[in-house]
């Protein structure tokens, strides 16, 4: 059975591209993305496979 690890990150506008590009390096991938707590800016909801220990 496949175990998932996830991540939340706030996302600035003007980098969106490099953030998202960056997780996706370390193997992270964008499930979903919401507005802030407050009301301003954005969440990233990130998920990858967990290594098997």
């Amino acid at each position: 059975m496949t175990k998932w690890e996830y991540a939340t990150i706030p996302l600035i506008i003007h980098a969106t591209k490099q953030i998202l590009d960056q997780w996706g390096e370390d193997g992270w991938e964008l499930v979903q993305v919401v507005p802030g707590p407050d009301g301003n800016g954005l969440v990233a909801y990130l998920k990858r496979e967990k290594n098997a220990s």
